[in-house]
């Protein structure tokens, strides 16, 4: 066994992996596009403009009625909850394990949000934990779709009609995705999505929300642009509400990254079956699992979790990562449960910040956050080497602390 490269021993690979973000001529078209029209800013009307132009091809793409473009997946969160009625007094269930926006939305509505265990196979919310966490003020629940998998709508809906709670599919993780074969906006739940950096479609900053009935669009419409209606007149301001437009710069270059999602959510499917199948059978370790309903997946995070029950002593999750980052591999440590961050209870009112109750009820995020770790997606947009130098380097780091 060559000796790990963390220990001076040589790399599994040292060429660097796909780049981040992705662009060519087509960006720089629709940028100049808008550069020389000369109109640069959010628009107070429904047509008109690259921003429109982004809503309708978005929309489309996702079976939906109709979307909204904002300038970022937090307020596209935010938005989403006020059309949910969702304010100071409510209730909102959310996963345990997921990025703290989705719960910083919620108290920036001044709602509490109310963590609910994960389910161990795809790490997206389980509807098994949905009655002990309804509170009498649940007022709403965010389904997040950790890493691009599609949490259970079937059965997460099907209980939500049942108390009258309003469902939102937390999809920044999720362009592209697909459950029984139809787009998040066919699911019967408004869904928010994240434009910045790191995404799967990106334009630096900026968000979506897929509306589930075109009749929501007047309403929200004026939620994000300060209160004023589409079709009506620019003084006339209806709502109390924020400023969300997307401006028109991006808006032109999400239109370019739109035309390439579906074909690199297919490369990303094909290199994850090749990962899952050389890590398959490797013990201490679980890739995430895929419920068949689940019918794309765009494998934002690729993520697994260590058992450290079949190595030697002080084999931990960030020695793991920092062994496999040595070897020439870019994964990285999985966020904690988020009521094990202070940004969580960070609110009037938010009462002790004792981590440990919601940690009693929540064994299997807390299991993920202490051993989780995950790839990022452009790990998978290169060649099928690259996907066999990353199964080679988590190997032989398990393997020289594997038990004798």
């Amino acid at each position: 066994m060559s000796k790990l490269a963390v220990n001076g021993g040589p790399p599994v690979r040292t060429a660097p992996f796909p780049a981040w973000p992705r662009f060519d001529d087509a960006e720089r078209r629709a940028l100049l596009r808008v550069l020389e029209r000369g109109r640069w800013g959010g628009r107070v009307a429904r047509a008109g403009g690259e921003t429109a132009a982004f809503e309708a091809e978005f929309a489309r793409f996702h079976d939906a009625p109709a979307a909204l473009a904002v300038t970022n997946g937090t307020h596209a969160l935010q938005l989403a909850l006020e059309l949910a009625g969702v304010g100071p007094g409510d209730d909102v269930l959310v996963p345990a394990l997921t990025p703290i926006p989705t719960s910083n939305a919620v108290r920036r509505c001044g709602a509490t949000p109310v963590p609910v265990d994960v389910d161990g196979l795809t790490y997206c919310l389980d509807p098994d934990r949905l009655d002990a966490a309804r509170t009498g003020r649940t007022r709403a629940l965010i389904a997040v779709h950790l890493g691009g998998h599609v949490a259970d709508l079937d059965r997460v809906l099907r209980w939500a009609g049942r108390w009258g709670v309003a469902v939102i599919q937390d999809a920044a993780h999720a362009h592209g995705a697909r459950w029984r074969g139809r787009g998040l906006g066919a699911l019967g739940a408004v869904a928010t999505f994240s434009f910045m950096q790191s995404k799967v479609m990106t334009a630096g900053e900026g968000g979506a929300v897929l509306l589930d009935d075109d009749a929501r669009y007047g309403d929200a419409f004026a939620r994000h642009c300060l209160g004023r209606a589409p079709g009506r007149s620019p003084a006339r301001f209806e709502t109390a509400s924020s400023n969300y437009r997307m401006g028109e710069f991006a808006a032109a270059v999400l239109r370019a990254q739109l035309t390439r999602l579906a074909g690199q959510n297919e490369r990303r499917e094909r290199h994850w079956r090749l990962l899952a199948a050389l890590l398959a059978g490797v013990p201490g370790l679980s890739p995430q699992g895929r419920d068949p309903r689940c019918t794309v997946h765009p494998h934002y995070l690729a993520p697994m979790v260590l058992d450290p029950e079949p190595f030697e002593g002080g084999l931990s999750r960030d020695r793991l990562v920092e062994a496999v980052q040595a070897e020439g591999i870019p994964v990285f440590p999985i966020f904690p449960p988020i009521y094990r961050l202070p940004a969580f209870w960070d609110a009037p009112g938010a009462g002790p910040r004792d981590a440990e109750e919601p940690a009693a009820s929540c064994p299997v995020s807390e299991r993920i956050g202490a051993w989780g770790f995950f790839l990022r997606h452009e790990a998978l947009l290169g060649g099928e080497r690259d996907v066999h130098d990353i199964a080679d380097a988590v190997t032989k780091v398990l393997d020289a602390h594997r038990r004798r």
